[in-house]
């Protein structure tokens, strides 16, 4: 999509309302880009700022020799890049030795990596259709994959496969050859197919139903509301795993999820409030305080379905996060 003369003109004189009414319906897109890319919604904020300072800032010498689209991706594909350079990459726990597996201390959380966060679902695309599904490629295995790669493959295989650019336009949006988009897609792809599993969340949850995925969803929240470990754990694959970030322990199988939970979540007294995250079940995890007298949002819960039962529980533990989806601070 090119300018019009007025629109030229508009933005030539510093219009900001034009500017926002041509960025708008490509925000949530953008947005979604630099999460993927960085793995970190906050930095996705601080990237979009960037962002949008820059294609203001550089809007007057745009005259549509590429797509508006094509120009803010190539915008927020560079201000990912550099940050990629200067921060640290993002990982979930399952990427270290277990709490089981050794003496595990927080310090064995290597200091060049940070925790992967949770993204509230959105319709956050539009255009071409991707060869990912939108909600496959904002599962966490998917993103958290991704994170492995330099960052330019990170962008090159973001760009095409989830994005829909050609070869030839990534390359002419990252200002490469197209042999090099090409040798960074091979190796992109190699990689990532060797971290996900082989059937995507959204592939599992269509084979389950709507309505058994709500009813799977009620008696996760249910039995830990009831404390009901019997319950809780019957629901659980042989290897599921239950992680809780930014803690690094996490814990595989029954018996040691079993007493994980007898140990710790399974005193507490809890209500749950069922919510999206990368295209997974989640639910907003609610624990009472005395003192205030409420049930406190403390938790999001991201449920990993395999089959009819939970592969993996991925809690992430900050109350900002309960906010950031849309759900209340606090229940009477």
């Amino acid at each position: 999509m090119g300018l019009s003369e007025v629109e030229q003109v508009a933005i030539a004189r510093g219009d900001e309302v034009v500017f926002g009414e041509l960025v708008a319906p490509l925000h949530g897109q953008l947005h979604a880009h630099c999460y993927r890319m960085l793995g970190s919604v906050h930095d996705a904020d601080d990237a979009m700022q960037d962002v949008l300072l820059r294609a203001w800032q550089g809007l007057a010498g745009f005259h549509g020799r590429s797509s508006l689209r094509t120009w803010m991706y190539r915008i927020a594909t560079n201000v990912c890049l550099t940050m990629i350079e200067r921060g640290k990459r993002r990982v979930l726990p399952m990427e270290y030795p277990s709490w089981l597996d050794q003496d595990f201390a927080d310090s064995a959380m290597p200091t060049e990596s940070a925790w992967l966060e949770p993204y509230p679902n959105t319709a956050d695309e539009a255009g071409p259709e991707p060869r990912y599904e939108r909600r496959e490629s904002l599962e966490l295995a998917f993103v958290a994959a991704i994170q492995h790669l330099p960052g330019n493959e990170r962008a090159a295989l973001l760009l095409c496969e989830v994005v829909g650019y050609s070869a030839r336009e990534v390359a002419e949006l990252m200002e490469v050859t197209v042999p090099a988009v090409n040798s960074a897609l091979q190796r992109a792809r190699r990689l990532v197919g060797e971290r996900v599993p082989e059937q995507s969340q959204q592939t599992a949850l269509r084979a389950l139903g709507d309505a058994r995925v709500r009813e799977l969803v009620d008696r996760y929240a249910s039995a830990l509301e009831r404390a009901d470990l019997d319950a809780l754990i019957g629901m659980l694959t042989d290897g599921a795993t239950w992680s809780m970030p930014p803690f690094p322990a996490w814990y595989r199988g029954r018996s040691s999820i079993t007493a994980f939970l007898v140990a710790g979540p399974l005193h507490g007294r809890w209500r749950h409030l069922p919510t999206w995250a990368n295209g997974q079940p989640a639910l907003g995890c609610y624990e009472w305080n005395a003192e205030r007298g409420a049930y406190v949002g403390t938790v999001l819960d991201v449920l990993t379905v395999q089959g009819d039962r939970i592969a993996a529980v991925t809690a992430f533990v900050d109350p900002a996060i309960i906010a950031r989806f849309g759900l209340p601070a606090v229940l009477a």
